[in-house]
């Protein structure tokens, strides 16, 4: 669609399944199975939604998805479909990885950052988009290198670590404008340096959300992820840009729900937030 000079595109990865309670920490199953059904495994279905963003003669990628590089057992245990893949996905919009310029990571989770990366031939990797820059909040690089316990089977260091030996990564430190218009913005809580990417041209706004809020599910504030490093600040950041983008009237893109692509933030007749639907592909 259309946002003032820009153009932005969701395209996808394909789609996997996670735990549900995983996916909602402390909610009830008795609650959040009225939106999302789970299979007989308690996983529920998501999209892995990545956005393209056209602007300034430039092609800006954000997030990759889960990649190619994973084993049999990985594919079962998240129950993946990769149709599309990425790559299908941007050639549906006249591109291969080459034209690829910017790809902004939210974090390094592997199914934000899977797609970073590709094999080669020979067994081993390259970065997936050999002209692009890639960039990140430098926190957020320096925990996945120091992943412990907790994070370590989120972070995978062939996602990028290959990106860091080819020279292709820009660190960033807090809030940047990549381009004019174009911005990421720390939105930290389910890591310490989670950023989103705001989007903004002639009064337009578009707020891609990554995995602050992952689906339309998770709008009402008390509904954060168990996978959530910091939930109280989760909780505080999703305040802030659900207040911001009610006032301002922010089109928010989510990366996971499985099937509402945007909407902007409406409130009813308690202050309770919902989303008004806005397609962007048929």
């Amino acid at each position: 669609m259309k946002l003032g000079a820009f153009e932005i595109y969701p395209v996808t990865d394909g789609r996997f399944r996670l735990d549900g309670g995983a996916m909602f920490g402390v909610v009830p199953k008795a609650l959040w199975q009225k939106c999302c059904p789970a299979d007989e495994l308690n996983r529920i279905p998501l999209n892995l939604t990545c956005l393209l963003i056209r602007a300034h003669g430039k092609n800006i990628l954000v997030d990759t998805g889960l990649g190619d590089k994973e084993d049999a057992k990985f594919l079962s245990m998240f129950a993946v479909e990769r149709t599309p893949t990425l790559h299908d996905s941007l050639k549906q919009q006249g591109l291969s990885r080459d034209d690829i310029h910017l790809v902004v990571n939210t974090h390094l989770h592997f199914d934000h950052a899977g797609g970073n990366t590709v094999t080669n031939g020979n067994g081993t990797l390259r970065s997936a988009f050999p002209k692009a820059t890639y960039y990140v909040q430098q926190g957020e690089y320096e925990d996945a290198i120091a992943a412990n316990e907790r994070t370590r089977a989120s972070y995978r260091r062939d996602n990028f670590t290959p990106v860091a030996q080819l020279n292709q990564w820009e660190f960033l430190q807090g809030d940047t404008e990549l381009l004019p218009g174009v911005s990421t913005v720390v939105t930290a809580g389910h890591t310490r340096f989670h950023q989103s990417v705001k989007v903004e041209s002639e009064g337009r706004v578009a707020f891609f959300l990554g995995d602050l809020i992952p689906t339309v599910s998770h709008l009402p504030l008390p509904y954060i992820m168990g996978y959530d490093l910091y939930p109280i600040q989760t909780l505080d950041t999703k305040r802030w840009v659900l207040d911001r983008a009610f006032e301002e009237d922010w089109l928010l893109v989510f990366e996971h729900d499985p099937l509402i692509q945007a909407g902007h933030v409406r409130k009813d007749a308690e202050g309770r937030y919902f989303l008004q639907e806005v397609k962007l592909w048929q």
